[in-house]
């Protein structure tokens, strides 16, 4: 009895030693092309491992994005709380942060991954390193083994773990969705998601290192359309517009802006308010004891406590073109200007012209079909004794920890249930 199981990761690893725990007698192999496990885990959570949330489960659904209810069976089966239990079992001690966030205490991603291979290890799985699996041989309906970039091996059931497209460099080239098509089943579309936005203004460029806390987000299109809303940080980095308000925004739009066949697609906007937390009264009434106080002074320095340095002189730049000049005095400005800057508190927009793309995307939207696949087993409907688990499928969420316990949860279920189908075969 053998059960293999493609790719490393979160739920490759995790299917391996749910499959030999559940039945010991089998052999499980774990093959991954890389030269070590758990490339990708190395980097989640800026390289801290965020590895789930400490959420109740009930709430965890609605940070999925696509397809919630297919993790129902997955969830249950193998929860956050039996995750956090298994990994402190093999040696990572974990802790909760803001916003329910576990992490290793010992601050390291690869907390995880070494809590993990002890647990496989002592478990009795065979890894195989820089095994690169180029197909999964079928017979009558049944999978009945793989061939790698080194050998073939006979197997009875095969858990295909192997990534989206996110991330490449760590292995994820989209190797399961050829495996998923030459079964027969379908793959959806895919594009990145946790991603940065791409903004169209070129004075984004110079707020490179700026965060932007407690501000409120809205983007639209031409028409007004509501496509996303939120209030917390936004970060200007290097590639654009980041921080956990344009990621969450990407799972939103990266379709509409990365879809081919969306040429004639409106433009979309990212509006920014700068000050959400206050009426529009109270805000004039800010502004106007700003201006007061700095009255013989020039506009700049009395807006110059309104805003942070690094965003004072591309705002100033932007008055200027709406015809307010930030070189008077402060107690001339007119009601019709403090309009102006009111307004542009309110709404400091980018045109948002794409985002990033796979090579540092967080995961990928798409995937295998859900429709596919068995959510009480994560076997295939097509091809018998083929499972899929993790970012391989069609299922996403928002950052926080539910990506990384999607993957653990459907590896445990497919581990496990490719371990009962061989007891019951």
């Amino acid at each position: 009895m053998v059960i293999t199981v493609i790719g490393g990761g979160a739920a490759g690893m995790m299917a391996a030693f749910k499959a030999k725990e559940a039945e010991p007698e089998a052999s499980v192999f774990l093959l991954e092309k890389n030269e070590k496990l758990g490339k990708k885990i190395f980097i989640t959570g800026k390289g801290r491992g965020n590895l789930t949330n400490a959420a109740e489960l009930p709430d965890f659904f609605g940070s999925y994005l696509r397809n919630p209810r297919f993790l129902y069976s997955a969830l249950y089966g193998f929860t956050n709380q039996e995750l956090i239990g298994l990994l402190e079992r093999g040696g990572c001690r974990v802790k909760t942060e803001r916003g329910g966030r576990v992490f290793p205490v010992s601050g390291h991603a690869y907390s995880i991954t070494d809590s993990l291979k002890g647990l496989l290890k002592k478990a009795g799985v065979h890894i195989a390193y820089r095994s690169e699996v180029r197909e999964i041989r079928l017979r009558d309906g049944r999978v009945c083994g793989v061939v790698t970039n080194r050998e073939s091996y006979h197997a009875d059931r095969v858990i295909v773990a192997t990534g989206g497209l996110s991330y490449p460099s760590t292995g994820s080239t989209g190797d399961g969705y050829r495996f998923a098509r030459e079964a027969g089943m379908e793959v959806t579309a895919c594009y990145p998601s946790l991603v940065s936005l791409e903004p169209e203004e070129e004075d984004w460029y110079p707020l490179r290192g700026l965060k932007l806390r407690n501000v409120k987000v809205r983007i639209t299109d031409e028409d007004g359309k509501l496509y996303y809303e939120d209030f917390g940080e936004l970060d200007f980095t290097n590639a654009g517009l980041g921080g956990p308000l344009a990621l969450s925004a990407s799972c939103h739009i990266t379709e509409y802006l990365n879809c081919e066949k969306r040429k004639a697609r409106r433009l979309l906007t990212l509006h920014i308010d700068l000050k959400p937390a206050m009426e529009e009264q109270e805000l004039d009434e800010r502004l106007l004891r700003e201006l007061r106080a700095s009255q013989t002074k020039a506009l700049r320095n009395a807006l110059g406590s309104l805003l942070p340095a690094s965003l004072l002189p591309v705002f100033l730049r932007r008055l200027s073109r709406r015809g307010v000049d930030s070189g008077r005095r402060a107690d001339e400005v007119s009601r019709a200007e403090r309009r102006e800057i009111l307004s542009l508190l309110r709404d400091f927009s980018y045109t948002l012209r794409g985002t990033g793309g796979f090579r540092e995307a967080i995961v990928t939207m798409g995937g295998v079909s859900v429709r596919d696949i068995n959510p009480k087993t994560m076997e295939s409907k097509r091809v018998k004794g083929l499972y899929f688990a993790g970012e391989v499928l069609d299922v996403d969420a928002y950052t926080g920890g539910f990506n990384m316990q999607a993957a653990f949860s459907t590896g445990a279920l497919a581990g496990r249930s490719a371990a009962a189908s061989l007891r019951e075969a």
